[in-house]
Order: structure tokens, then sequence, then C-alpha cells
């Protein structure tokens, strides 16, 4: 039979576990972050639709172009390093063909050395020659030296001789990469060339389409959409400063190639904003779908590149609560939109 002092103790344990699930199960459940929903574009009227999408299009030839500028650009960097290159190979080239010839004198006059006074210039001939054993030892040790010195300069001429061979190598080598370059960059020059024509007429189609736009259409581009949450958090100081960057460029006009710090395209507005950061983007929405670290749509924080279509041609920055702000189209401005329907993913910039 258990004492008195047992049994207290025993319900006293059975009263505190009761509490502890009692509190447990009042306990709300860690749920997980839900997942930001996407929502189709608002369309507007039948006008503005057309309008935006001709304005998508047109946003799409405008990342096309950047993308075949920015190819260019770097086929100049490398057709500006190869002719460097080549003319550092001539030098090379010239001043071992320079070495060349000084070595191959000195080469030449061992050469015609090989017979003094008609006595060969060996030890036996030296030992024959000699009158003393002293006399045999100066002249060998005089024999080692200018065999030693004969050594010097055929090794000498042979690595100048590889040295203006490699240099030739070279410069037919960096030759070639120049010529590389050169005509990839005149192929991107007309591909460029081709590319804006197409823009260009696309803007004057979107020119045509602005004419049918109701005041209420405009004012629904003019519009800076939701009021963005007060004192949002990114998780980084980079993101941070992107963030509040990209915001206070709320109302600022759409303008293609753009990219600050007044007027902005889509991508231009993410690379002012990072760049404000220290953080240097690519230039188009493309090439920053592919910078940084990728991020799940159920893990996006505050700063997040978010972007869209597919191939992508269009990018925004997330703030949370499932909203971005971006630089929609021509003839709009700097908003804040939900993610919309035709989301392809996200990254995170780092430095």
């Amino acid at each position: 039979m258990q004492s008195h002092p047992v049994r207290r103790v025993v319900s006293g344990a059975l009263a505190a576990a009761s509490v502890i699930t009692l509190v447990t199960l009042a306990q709300p459940m860690a749920t997980a972050a839900p997942i930001p929903v996407l929502q189709a574009p608002p369309t507007g009227s039948d006008a503005l639709a057309k309008y935006r999408d001709l304005a998508a299009q047109a946003e799409k030839l405008n990342e096309d172009l950047l993308s075949a500028q920015d190819d260019l650009n770097k086929k100049q960097g490398e057709l500006d390093k190869a002719t460097n290159d080549v003319n550092a190979a001539k030098d090379q080239a010239a001043k071992a063909a320079e070495s060349e010839k000084k070595y191959q004198v000195e080469v030449d006059k061992f050469a015609g050395a090989s017979f003094t006074s008609g006595v060969q210039l060996n030890k036996l001939s030296a030992l024959l020659a000699g009158t003393s054993t002293q006399d045999f030892l100066d002249r060998s040790s005089a024999l080692e030296v200018i065999a030693t010195g004969k050594n010097a300069a055929m090794g000498n001429l042979t690595g100048a001789f590889q040295q203006a061979n490699d240099a030739t190598n070279k410069a037919a080598d960096a030759a070639k990469r120049a010529q590389d370059a050169r005509d990839a960059a005149a192929k991107l020059t007309e591909d460029i060339k081709a590319k804006q024509k197409s823009l260009n007429d696309q803007i004057d189609q979107l020119e045509a389409a602005n004419k049918n736009l109701s005041a209420s259409d405009k004012a629904a581009q003019r519009d800076r959409g939701a009021t963005p949450p007060a004192n949002i958090k990114a998780p980084t100081a980079a993101a941070q400063t992107a963030l509040n960057m990209a915001l206070s460029k709320l109302g600022a006009a759409y303008k293609y190639g753009a990219a600050g710090p007044t007027v902005f395209d889509c991508s231009g507005l993410m690379l002012w904003a990072y760049g404000q950061a220290g953080i240097t983007l690519p230039r188009t929405s493309r090439e920053q779908s592919t910078f940084g670290a990728a991020v799940p749509r159920d893990q996006l924080q505050p700063g997040d590149l978010v972007f869209y279509y597919s191939p992508v041609s269009h990018v925004g920055m997330y703030i949370g609560n499932g909203q971005m702000v971006h630089a929609p189209d021509t003839g709009d401005v700097v908003k804040i939109s939900p993610l919309q329907s035709q989301y392809a993913g996200a990254r995170r910039p780092t430095a």
C-alpha cells in the first residue's frame, strides 16, 4: 500500500501533466507560409487589353534588342583583347628574332674557334701540346670554360628560336580570334538593326492603339497600384536598399531601354535599384533570371526578383504579401501589382 506522501506526489505529477497537456493544446499550431497567389493581369477595356498585349510584345522585342547589344559589347571586348594579343605577340616575336640573331653570332664564334693554330681544342691536344703538368691543367680549365660558354650560347639560341616560334603561333591564334570576333560583331550589328526596326514597327502600332484609349484607360495606366505595406523588412541590407530604391520610383514613367534614374524599363528598374545597393545585375530580364540563387515561390522574401513568360521577358521585385513593384510597359508607370499568372520563377541577388 502506498503511503500518503507517495499518493500526494503521484497526484501532483498527474495534475501537472494535465496542465501541460491543456497548455499545449491551447497553443496554435505552426503553419507554413502561404504560397503567394498568382493573378491574371488586369485587362480593362478591350482597347486597353489590346494595347497591353502589343506593349508586352514590344517589351519582349526591347529585351531581345538589349540582349543583342550586350552580346555586341562582349564581342567588341573580345576583339579588343585579341587585337592587343596580336600586337603583344608581334612585339615578342620581334624581340625573340633580335635575340636569335645575337646568340647566332656567339654560336658562330665558337664554331669558328674549333681549331686554334691548327691544334684541336680538346684535353688530348692540351696534353700533347703542354710542356708541364701545370700547363695541362691550365689548358684543360680554359677548355672547360670555352665548352661551358659554347653550351650556354647554344642554349640561348635554342631558347630564342623557341620564343620566336611561340610568339608566331600566339600571333596567328590571336589574329584568328580577332577575325572571329569581328565577324560575330558584324553579324550582331545587322541583327541589332533588324531588332530595332521590329521594335520601332511595334511602337508605331502602339501609338496607333493609344489613340483608341479612353481617359479612364489612361488613368488606369498611370495608377501606381496598391499602397505598399509600411516598414517592409528585407532579409539583407542590400535587398532592403534595393527595395527602398525601387519603391521610391513609384509613378516613374516607363521607357524602352531606360535604366534610370527618372525613367525605366522593367529590367532597368531592377538594375538601377540593386545598383544603389552595390550589386551589379545583368542588363536584361532574361540574364537577370539566371543571376543569384533560385527561390521557390513559397520562400519568396522582399527584394527577390520575380520573372514572367517563357522565355523570360519581364521582371519585378517582390515586396511581400503576394505583391511586386515593377515597370509594366510603355504608357504605364512604375507601380505595385499582384504576382501575375505568367510567373516563371524567382532569384535572390547576391553580391
